[in-house]
């Protein structure tokens, strides 16, 4: 299959990149290398037969459309995705994660794409006390982040509903693995502790998060890109819901470090307290995560232990 991806130089686009070429499927990159697309995150692919790299924005539609025609289907990862920094400048993320992913749909049903995989968040529900969100509940996002995505979403969908594009929408919980920018909470983490600098926990450390490894995630994509009914939304959950200070504890211990490391900081504006989904659904289609939480954190802090390479430029370019 010819798989058009944006954002396949950021952290999940990378690891599906990959996947997706060890698939057989032929792929075409389509990135705007902000802050968090980094091309040497597939350095080891770039050689590769079946991949092409193509640097535009997915707001400008004659790039799309130009690099778009010819695919079989769309996997559409690319986003603006860092709640902080939504904060400090919503505009681009309205720009990117809603604009570009009109762009995107329009330019795929005008030329008839096959299939088109929208990645989305489990963010877009807002906070949940108890129990877990289902693919039919309301949304209510609480970050211009989130937000923006929610519209994406309704986006994406709109064009199933008004035009018959063959929409699927995936949201999924807390992302981590390799590659990922070090701006989020587990790489951030890491990358101090092997530092031996002090974390920055928000709050009292009690808001809750449903982890997923990246690897698990970009199964679930490749799958639902096969077998997911078009028009419809999948939550993809990896069964490990932590608060904050727990995973952080965990983190200590795996980098050899103590609780004197554990710097407090002011909550997050508008921080959510729990996120929480239910996978019933892609359950049904034989999807279950592969890696245990402990055993894929360890790989975790052994890859950024192992690849300073990749990660220090990009602490040194944030300081």
């Amino acid at each position: 299959m010819r798989l058009f991806v944006t954002g396949g130089a950021g952290f999940i686009g990378s690891n599906y990149v990959r996947l997706a070429l060890a698939e057989g499927h032929q792929v075409t990159n389509f990135d705007a290398l902000t802050y968090a697309g980094n091309l040497a995150s597939l350095r080891d692919v770039e050689d590769h037969p079946g991949y092409r790299f193509v640097h535009a924005d997915i707001t400008d539609r004659a790039a799309v459309a130009d690099a778009m025609t010819g695919h079989d289907a769309v996997v559409h990862f690319a986003a603006e995705s860092h709640v902080d920094r939504s904060i400090v400048s919503p505009d681009e993320f309205v720009r990117t994660n809603c604009d570009g992913t009109n762009v995107l749909c329009d330019v795929a049903r005008r030329l008839e794409i096959g299939r088109f995989v929208h990645v989305s968040t489990d963010e877009v529900y807002g906070s949940i006390e108890r129990g877990s969100f289902t693919e039919d509940d309301r949304l209510g996002p609480r970050s211009p982040y989130s937000a923006s995505k929610a519209g994406s979403d309704l986006i994406a969908l709109s064009y199933h509903a008004t035009y018959g594009l063959p929409v699927l929408v995936t949201r999924a919980s807390n992302n981590f693995g390799p590659y990922q920018y070090p701006e989020k909470v587990i790489p951030l983490f890491v990358t101090n502790l092997l530092d031996g600098e002090k974390v920055p926990l928000y709050g009292d450390g009690l808001n809750v998060r449903d982890w997923l490894y990246v690897e698990d995630h970009c199964r679930a994509v490749e799958l639902l890109l096969h077998e997911g009914v078009v028009g419809e939304i999948y939550n993809i959950g990896g069964g490990n819901e932590l608060a904050n200070i727990e995973l952080t504890r965990k983190l200590l211990a795996l980098t050899g470090r103590d609780e004197t490391y554990v710097q407090p900081v002011a909550d997050r504006l508008g921080h959510d307290r729990r996120y929480s989904v239910a996978t019933d659904k892609l359950a049904a289609l034989g999807w279950r995560p592969q890696r245990q939480l402990d055993e894929a954190l360890e790989a975790t802090v052994a890859w950024y232990r192992d690849n300073r390479w990749w990660w220090e430029p990009l602490k040194a370019r944030q300081a």
